[in-house]
C-alpha cells in the first residue's frame, strides 16, 4: 500500500480557562493511515474528535504529541509560511455550502482564487475555472453568478471544484453532505466517487452517519470520545460491527420503512453504551 497520510499515536489537548483547570484531551492516541486513491471514512457523534482530527491534519489546530506525515515529511509542526505550500496537496470541503463560499464573490473569482494565489496569470486562472465548471457538473455561464444564485447542491459543486483547483493528493471532507436533502447527497456523494477514479485523489471523509460513509469509502474508522474503536474495510464495518458503539451508529441511521425504524429504536434501547463498554472493546 502506498500510504499517503499516516498518523501515529495523535494527542490533542484544547487549553481550559483557569490555573488549575486540567486540560480536556480531545484525542487520545489515533493511529490511522490512508494510501493514495483511498477514502477512508471518519465516523462519530458530535463531541468524538473526528473534526478535530482533521483540523489537525490541516494544519488548524496543534497537536499536543504523536505526528502527522504526509508523503513521507513530517507536517505536525509546521509553521503557517512552510505549510502553505501543502495547499496544493491537502484540500478542504466544508460542510455548510451556504457559508463556506463568499457571497460577495463571483464563482469565478472564488475557483480562480487558489490559483493566483499560488502564482497561476489570470488568462491560466480562467481557463482553469471553466474546466472545473466542467467536472463537477455545473454550465459555464455558472462563472459569472453569485453563490446566492445556486441551491444547495450546487454550491457544494462549487465547493468541491475549489477544492480541486490545484489538483490535491488528499481533500478532507468535512460533513460535506450533511446540509443537503438526501436527493442531492446521492448525487454528490456520486461526483466525489467519479472524481476519485479520475484524479486518484484520496478522501478523508469525517461524518456522522454511517450509511453515508459506506457509499464512498474504502475502509472506515470509528471515533467515540476521542479514540478509535473499530477499524476496518467499509463492508466489514457497515455489516458485521464489532464494538457497541459502532452498532448503536447504525441503528441511529434513518430508513424510509417505519416498521424498520420503529425495530432499530427498540434495538437502540437494549444497547445502551457506556463509555466503560466502549473503551474496554477497543483495546
Amino acid at each position: 500500500m502506498n500510504t499517503l497520510l499516516q498518523v501515529s499515536d495523535l494527542r490533542l489537548h484544547y487549553p481550559r480557562v483557569g490555573l488549575r483547570a486540567t486540560p480536556p484531551e480531545v484525542l487520545r492516541g489515533i493511529t490511522l493511515q490512508i494510501a493514495a486513491g483511498e477514502t477512508l471514512g471518519l465516523v462519530g457523534e458530535s463531541g468524538s474528535g473526528k473534526t478535530t482530527l482533521g483540523r489537525a491534519v490541516l494544519g488548524l489546530a496543534e497537536p499536543s504529541a504523536g505526528a502527522i506525515r504526509f508523503a513521507g515529511a513530517d507536517i505536525t509542526h509546521l509553521s503557517a509560511k512552510r505549510r502553505r505550500p501543502l495547499a496544493k496537496d491537502i484540500q478542504v470541503i466544508f460542510q455548510d455550502p451556504y457559508s463556506s463560499l463568499n457571497p460577495a464573490m463571483q464563482i469565478a473569482d472564488i475557483l480562480a482564487e487558489p490559483l493566483v494565489a499560488q502564482g497561476a496569470t489570470a488568462a491560466d486562472a480562467r481557463g482553469s475555472v471553466r474546466s472545473l465548471l466542467d467536472k463537477v457538473g455545473l454550465p459555464a455561464d455558472a462563472a459569472r453568478r453569485y453563490p446566492r444564485e445556486f441551491s444547495g447542491g450546487q454550491r457544494q459543486r462549487v465547493a468541491i471544484a475549489r477544492s480541486l483547483a490545484l489538483r490535491p493528493r488528499l481533500i478532507v471532507c468535512d460533513e460535506p453532505v450533511s446540509a443537503l436533502d438526501l436527493t442531492t447527497q446521492a448525487r454528490v456523494l456520486d461526483l466525489l466517487i467519479d472524481i476519485q477514479r479520475e484524479t486518484g485523489v484520496a478522501y478523508l471523509f469525517i461524518t456522522h452517519d454511517l450509511q453515508v460513509v459506506r457509499h464512498v469509502s474504502h475502509r472506515i474508522a470509528v471515533m467515540y470520545q476521542g479514540e478509535l474503536v473499530e477499524t476496518g474495510s467499509a463492508a466489514d464495518v457497515t455489516s458485521n460491527p464489532q464494538n457497541e458503539y459502532t452498532r448503536n451508529l447504525l441503528l441511529a441511521s434513518p430508513t424510509a420503512d417505519p416498521d424498520r425504524q420503529r425495530e432499530r429504536r427498540e434495538l437502540r434501547r437494549t444497547l445502551r453504551v457506556t463509555t466503560t463498554n466502549v473503551v474496554t472493546q477497543s483495546r
